[in-house]
């Protein structure tokens, strides 16, 4: 007999909490329910650079912008229950990364969906290439 899920099931959770119990949670609760790492940087309090973005996301959801990108260069920023649903493009260090938050996002830095590296890909030796490189295998 198999097993009836419910809709109420599919909903997202956040250790428990709904995200309409998190938006309307005091930011202190908030923090509670946050793992250790981002608990202990939240309870420093915001640095000036955290504290001018997180207005600015405040003046957004104001003014119900939340078709427009928030570009930043704050890769430490953790992500709020109120930046859900917003559009930012942090900075990697070469270009502007796009993504929207999600609710799943709740909790993790706005760096982590902006990755700095990308995986190396070597060609063939060139000119000038070193003795040992000569005797790779042959392409083709």
């Amino acid at each position: 007999m198999p097993i009836e899920l419910s809709p109420e099931w599919k909903k997202f959770r956040y250790r428990g909490k709904s995200l309409e119990e998190l938006l309307n949670m005091p930011m202190d609760e908030f923090i509670k329910l946050l793992p250790a790492r981002q608990r202990r940087s939240l309870k420093k309090g915001f640095s000036d650079r955290q504290r001018r973005l997180l207005e600015k996301v405040r003046k957004y959801i104001r003014e119900g912008k939340y078709d427009k990108t928030i570009r930043t260069h704050v890769r430490d920023m953790i992500i709020l229950p109120e930046m859900v649903g917003l559009k930012f493009a942090v900075y990697n260090g070469k270009e502007f990364v796009e993504f929207q938050v999600v609710p799943e996002m709740i909790g993790h830095y706005l760096g982590e969906f902006s990755i700095t590296t990308k995986k190396v890909e070597h060609g063939e030796p060139g000119l000038k290439a070193t003795r040992s490189s000569l005797f790779l295998a042959m392409k083709g």
